[in-house]
């Protein structure tokens, strides 16, 4: 009977495992990165940031319209596009907060950005409400039909006014930089 022995030094087992967990961290990390990428792309090949965030806008409706479309006995389906709805306004909320809506303070706009911004606090009310109340819930489509005509209310008055009107004010230098800006923050969040 021959016994086999590992020659291998155990140094060399070391190395292994650590290019192993390297090269593992690395394509983790690059998923990551190729995820988001591919979550802020739709964004980002809109064009200038107001048209990116139209964009945004209109995806967002078509949620809402898929949630409408369902029934109370639908309660994963309605679960599912509530977290889909939860993370686009999450996502579209940080790139205006973080960058239109401060870049508006700063152009002379604050009373119109903080309007904006007290507009999203209710976004993230309606967005508790219908969290907690159960899905199959008589009143949670009537909550989420009230919601939409406020945040169609919102969008109007960034889409047809607020946004034409700082676009306009901006140099294409600023618009430019506008529109990197709110893509970077789109990626933390992506």
């Amino acid at each position: 009977m021959t016994t086999q022995t590992n020659d291998k030094p155990e140094s060399y087992t070391g190395t292994a495992v650590a290019i192993g967990a390297g090269v593992g961290l690395a394509t983790g990390l690059l998923a990551n990165f190729v995820r988001k990428a591919v979550v802020q792309a739709p964004t980002v090949l809109a064009g200038n940031w107001d048209e990116a965030l139209a964009a945004e806008h209109k995806a967002t409706l078509a949620i809402f319209d898929l949630i409408q479309a369902t029934t109370e006995k639908q309660e994963g389906r309605r679960s599912f596009l509530l977290m889909q709805l939860k993370h686009a306004l999450g996502k579209h909320a940080l790139q205006e907060e973080n960058a239109v809506y401060a870049m508006m303070r700063d152009q002379g706009s604050k009373e119109a950005a903080d309007h904006l911004n007290h507009d999203h606090g209710y976004v993230k009310q309606y967005l508790f409400d219908l969290t907690e109340l159960e899905r199959s819930d008589p009143a949670w489509l009537p909550k989420v039909i009230e919601f939409r005509a406020m945040i169609e209310e919102h969008m109007r008055e960034e889409e047809n006014d607020l946004f034409p009107r700082m676009k306009a004010m901006l140099s294409d230098e600023q618009n430019k930089h506008l529109t990197v800006q709110m893509h970077k923050e789109g990626l933390k969040l992506a």
